[in-house]
């Protein structure tokens, strides 16, 4: 028996159909059934699937029921699992009620920010000891283009340029703006793809997401990475959209710094904290422009002067969120045992089977793929171009299919491995083609 347990999630396997037809297909059509049937029989090989019944959801799971409860927004908001509001009732009953002042030491909430961050490490390819968390993504981008600027020696060093990814989630580009201001730096946008060309001896810094959040392209982390770090700058990547739907690789690859949320794929609640990752390699000279009493190496000494605190420590900054990490910590949970290279196969046989049954179901040449087809290039999410895609997103939710709209014409959906099924798949592209007829 294979070790794979997704072995037989390849909706491309055996199977006749052409993804690019031109057809306009009924869902009432032949066809119609046969994707149902392969739907099924995908989602009883699927191992992951057991993971679903961790997660609070629609009773969508039923391949015979109504479209409701198809939830493929969860690259903007994941699911809540079923442990958490236990867990949270209990820090804020018993730790919070009861201990009060003493679960920072009884309860554990001082030592909260690392050793979550150790429970995200293995999910994004990193050893222990080189993740904190805490703070939004944005104060954690900011943290880590100014500390990278500072590792390079910045301009009195002659590295006074920092690169961006121009199609980046605008904070990130809002950020690198005003540190590129503060550190004395000029910013250059461009395509990632075309970073490795550009850079040079004046280069700082390159701050790239990891995957594009309006279009679902994956950019090529090791390859970016290798060339900033052969250029002598640092490589910052934005995690937001990869993390806990696709390997990272961190160590492997050579990271040096890296951010990420936690809301998305990775199931922390709504505004949970972010995280910093700072390879060990730098941690010794990793300075934060935000140095706080919480990364202090003596804390509680109260002195006037700052000294960083030893790894990844020197990230914190002020006092941490315990509400929103704990629940966090509990989320974490659903990750015990399960396998992100697993979960990779299935988020791309998930999507791969959604294209084909967009293609089946949808209208011809109503909706056009904006995320690349080839699994190197893909993350966990299809981007589709429509005309009046806030209008036909608003009528998806009304039917109990939730994506989600980017202006100015994408629907996108986006595909948590850890509880969306096959049959929820092709339900969602049924719908979307009764959406989109009933609009023609």
């Amino acid at each position: 028996m294979s070790e794979n347990p997704n072995q037989n999630l390849n909706p491309n396997q055996d199977q006749d159909l052409n993804p690019n037809q031109d057809q306009d297909l009924n869902p009432a059509s032949a066809l119609a059934p046969e994707l149902e049937e392969r739907a099924a029989a995908l989602d009883s090989a699927d191992e992951l699937g057991k993971l679903r019944e961790q997660f609070v959801l629609d009773a969508g799971s039923d391949p015979a029921a109504d479209a409701a409860g198809v939830y493929l927004d969860g690259n903007s908001l994941g699911a809540l699992p079923r442990s958490v509001p236990g867990r949270v009732a209990d820090v804020v009953e018993r730790e919070w009620g009861q201990l009060r002042i003493r679960s920072w030491t009884e309860s554990g909430w001082w030592t909260a920010p690392e050793r979550i961050g150790d429970r995200i490490a293995p999910i994004v390819g990193a050893a222990a000891g080189q993740i904190v968390v805490g703070d939004s993504t944005s104060v954690n981008v900011f943290k880590a283009v100014v500390g990278a600027v500072r590792l390079t020696g910045g301009p009195e060093a002659g590295r006074d340029e920092i690169l961006v990814d121009e199609s980046t989630f605008p904070t990130d580009g809002y950020i690198a703006e005003s540190a590129a201001r503060m550190t004395g730096c000029t910013l250059r946008a461009m395509a990632p793809a075309a970073m490795p060309g550009a850079l040079g001896p004046r280069t700082a810094a390159v701050l790239v997401n990891h995957v594009d959040y309006r279009t679902g392209r994956l950019h090529d982390l090791p390859g970016i990475t290798a060339a900033v770090r052969g250029a002598g700058a640092i490589a910052v990547w934005d995690l937001c959209h990869s993390a806990g739907a696709l390997p990272v690789g961190l160590d492997e690859h050579g990271v040096d710094l890296a951010v990420g949320c936690t809301y998305k794929f990775l199931n922390g609640g709504p505004g949970s904290p972010a995280y910093l990752y700072v390879a060990e390699r730098h941690q010794g000279a990793f300075d934060s422009p935000l140095p706080g009493w919480n990364s202090h190496a003596e804390p509680f000494g109260m002195r006037p002067a700052y000294a960083p605190a030893d790894g990844a420590l020197r990230g914190r900054v002020g006092t941490p969120d315990i509400l929103s990490m704990l629940a966090l910590e509990e989320s974490l949970k659903v990750w015990d045992g399960v396998s992100v290279d697993a979960v990779r196969e299935k988020s791309l046989a998930l999507t791969d089977f959604f294209l084909e049954c967009v293609a089946a179901h949808v209208p011809a040449g109503s909706v056009t793929s904006v995320t690349p087809e080839e699994h190197a290039e893909r993350g966990s999410q299809v981007a589709l171009r429509c005309d009046g895609a806030a209008a036909v997103m608003d009528e998806l939710i009304a039917r109990g299919v939730v994506g989600d709209f980017r202006a100015p014409d994408v629907l996108r959906f986006g595909f948590t491995p850890l509880y969306v099924g096959f049959a929820e798949v092709e339900r969602a592209a049924r719908v979307l083609g009764e959406v989109l007829r009933s609009r023609s």
